[in-house]
């Protein structure tokens, strides 16, 4: 019976120990997780308040990179467009930091445009039998789409099944009237018209042109002629300075002295004409005045 008391005793102690030691550890894993908490929270309020710095850095690069843009802009200027309609081709020049110390330098060639509407163009070849009209366009040719028209008084235009940069066109018996519109993403950037003559009035109008050049080719020559020649008369009389100075001296004594012969003359006429009744009526004053 006293073995048996001693046993349970014993059973119970070990329970009891156990049962403490279990609470310790639980309170101990507690007082570990609340020291930890803070610190999680620490390094939340760290980030958070990181994160903010790290934006106003993004920030003020991004300003940099603005404030940058705006001065090279600033630096650039721009030439004059190659045509003063449709689409045409420029250059960017830079105007500050050049290689070599220039002043200025093309950076780039870029693209520019003017009003859509470019009148009346001529063909880029002719003869009696046909003529090639081109559509307005810049390189590269397979860019744009292009869209031809027959142009009919009164009449809706035709387009025509074409739609590359360049048409031939045969001469009919009646002139004909074309239209090309360059699109660019479905957007018209240029529109041309063109005008193909007859034969018959293709040789009228070249029969014509030789009388205009003509009468140029003639105005030209004679302004040239003229002046060859007061060129060279201007160098004959500087490399002559001298005797054509004596020339003029001469000449000029000559004329001064003839001046001089033709006055002396005409005091001399004008003496002689004098009437002699002009003499006694001297006379007669003075003898009054010898009397008085």
């Amino acid at each position: 019976m006293r073995v048996r008391g001693a046993g349970c005793l014993a059973g119970l102690l070990a329970i009891g120990w156990l049962i403490l030691v279990g609470l310790q550890t639980s309170q101990a894993s507690n007082v570990t997780s609340a020291i930890q908490e803070p610190g999680m929270a620490r390094e939340g309020e760290s980030e958070s308040e990181n994160e903010p710095e790290e934006e106003a850095e993004n920030e003020g690069e991004v300003v940099e990179t603005d404030t940058t843009n705006r001065t090279i802009v600033k630096e650039v200027e721009f030439g004059m467009c190659t045509v003063t309609c449709g689409v045409g081709i420029r250059e960017v020049i830079l105007t500050n930091g050049c290689p070599g110390g220039e002043s200025k330098c093309v950076v780039r060639v870029e693209e520019c445009r003017g009003p859509v509407d470019c009148g009346w163009g001529k063909p880029i070849s002719e003869n009696l039998e046909s003529a090639r009209l081109s559509c307005v366009h810049i390189s590269p040719e397979n860019r744009f789409k292009y869209i031809w028209k027959l142009l009919k008084p009164d009449q809706q235009p035709v387009i025509l099944t074409n739609d590359t940069a360049v048409l031939e066109v045969p001469r009919e018996l009646h002139p004909m009237a074309f239209e090309c519109d360059t699109l660019d993403n479905n957007e018209m950037v240029a529109s041309v018209k063109f005008t193909v003559y007859t034969t018959s009035e293709l040789q009228m109008r070249r029969s014509s042109r030789p009388d205009t050049d003509a009468v140029l080719v003639f105005v030209l020559t004679i302004g040239v002629i003229i002046c060859i020649f007061v060129i060279f008369v201007l160098i004959f009389i500087i490399i002559n300075w001298a005797a054509v100075k004596s020339f003029w001296g001469a000449k000029a004594s000559t004329t001064e002295i003839q001046s001089e012969l033709s006055s002396m003359r005409y005091k001399d006429s004008t003496s002689l004409d004098q009437s002699p009744a002009d003499i006694p009526v001297h006379e007669d004053d003075a003898l009054s005045e010898w009397n008085e």
